[in-house]
C-alpha cells in the first residue's frame, strides 16, 4: 500500500512539474475538469436562488421559534418576552446565572461563560432592548450587568476574569486566576459598543457612552461622551437628549 501512494505521489508530481509533452497535456485535462462550471441560466437560476433564499429564511424562522427560543430560555431567567435569536442558539459555559430583559435580540455565535473557581455563582443581567453581535464573548467573574438599550456590536468581549493566573508556574499548572484579577462590568442604559471593542474587569461605561471599534476599555469612562483608542480615552462630549 505504502508504495502505491509512493507511486500515486510521483506521477503527480511528474505532471506538475510538466517537464514532458504528456505531463503538460495531463496537467491541462486536469486543470479544465476542475475549473468545469455548470453555465449560469439568469431567468432560472435567479429563480432558483429567491426560492433557496426563502426555503432557508423558513426553515431558519421555524427553527429559531421552535427550538433554538424555547431551549435558550430554560436555561435563562427573567421575562424575556420576544426574545429574538439569530443564527442559532447561543452558547452558556460553566456556572452562570443569565438574567434577561424583553425585546432582546442575541447571535447564536455569541459565548456567555461563569468563572468556574468562583465562591458565588456568577451573574449576567441583562436589560431590554438589548443587542448582543456575532462572535461576542461575555465573560463573568462576579457581576456583569448591562442596562436598557445597550447595543454590543460583532466581536466584542468583555472580560470580567482572564482564565490564568499571573504567574507563570501557577499558569503551568493549571491553576485558576487569583480573586483579584476578577472585576464586575457594569454598562449603563444606552451604551453602544462598537465593533471588536473589550472591555476589562472593573470597568463601569457611563450612559450613553459610545465607543468606538476596536478599542480596549481599561477604566471607567464617564455619561455621554464618545471614547476610543487603545487603552480607550474620552474623545469629545455627545449632544444626547436625557430624560
Amino acid at each position: 500500500m505504502t508504495t502505491q501512494w509512493a507511486s500515486i505521489d510521483e506521477f503527480s508530481r511528474w505532471v506538475k512539474r510538466r517537464e514532458h509533452p504528456i505531463a503538460k497535456d495531463l496537467y491541462r485535462g486536469a486543470k479544465a475538469v476542475l475549473q468545469w462550471e455548470t453555465p449560469c441560466v439568469k431567468p432560472l437560476h435567479g429563480a432558483l436562488y429567491r426560492v433557496h433564499l426563502a426555503v432557508r429564511a423558513t426553515v431558519a424562522g421555524l427553527v429559531r421559534v421552535f427550538y433554538w427560543t424555547p431551549l435558550f430560555k430554560s436555561r435563562i431567567a427573567g421575562s424575556a418576552k420576544r426574545l429574538y435569536l439569530y443564527g442559532g442558539m447561543p452558547q452558556i459555559l460553566g456556572a452562570l446565572r443569565v438574567q434577561l430583559g424583553d425585546d432582546c435580540r442575541v447571535s447564536g455565535v455569541t459565548t456567555f461563560s461563569g468563572r468556574s473557581s468562583a465562591a458565588v455563582c456568577p451573574q449576567l443581567n441583562v436589560g431590554s432592548n438589548v443587542d448582543i453581535g456575532w462572535q461576542t464573548t461575555i465573560a463573568v467573574g462576579r457581576l456583569v450587568e448591562l442596562g436598557d438599550n445597550v447595543r454590543i456590536a460583532g466581536r466584542c468581549f468583555l472580560a470580567g476574569y482572564p482564565g490564568h493566573p499571573l504567574d507563570p508556574v501557577a499558569r503551568a499548572q493549571g491553576k485558576p486566576e487569583g480573586d483579584d484579577q476578577v472585576g464586575d462590568i457594569i454598562l449603563e442604559n444606552d451604551v453602544w459598543l462598537a465593533t471588536g471593542v473589550s472591555v476589562m474587569a472593573g470597568v463601569r461605561i457611563g450612559r450613553g457612552t459610545v465607543v468606538a471599534a476596536g478599542s480596549v476599555v481599561t477604566r471607567d469612562l464617564p455619561a455621554g461622551v464618545l471614547a476610543g483608542g487603545v487603552p480607550a480615552r474620552v474623545l469629545r462630549l455627545l449632544n444626547t437628549e436625557r430624560e
